[in-house]
C-alpha cells in the first residue's frame, strides 16, 4: 500500500528528492503521492520536516 501525505503539508518539496521513483508531486498547495508508482520504501518519511507522510 501507498504511502500518503497528510493535509498537514507544508508543500516544501523536501520529499521529492527522496523518492527512487517519483512517485510524489505537487498538486495544489500540497504533495501528493502516486499509489500506483510508490514502492513503500519510506524514504520520504524522514525527509518531511512536519511529519506528514505516513505508510498506507
Amino acid at each position: 500500500m501507498a504511502h500518503s501525505i497528510s493535509e498537514a503539508c507544508i508543500n516544501c518539496g523536501a520529499c521529492d528528492p527522496t523518492c527512487p521513483v517519483d512517485a510524489i508531486s505537487e498538486v495544489g498547495d500540497a504533495r501528493q503521492i502516486d499509489a500506483d508508482t510508490c514502492i513503500d520504501c519510506g524514504a520520504c518519511i524522514d525527509s518531511c520536516p512536519v511529519d506528514a507522510i505516513s505508510p498506507g
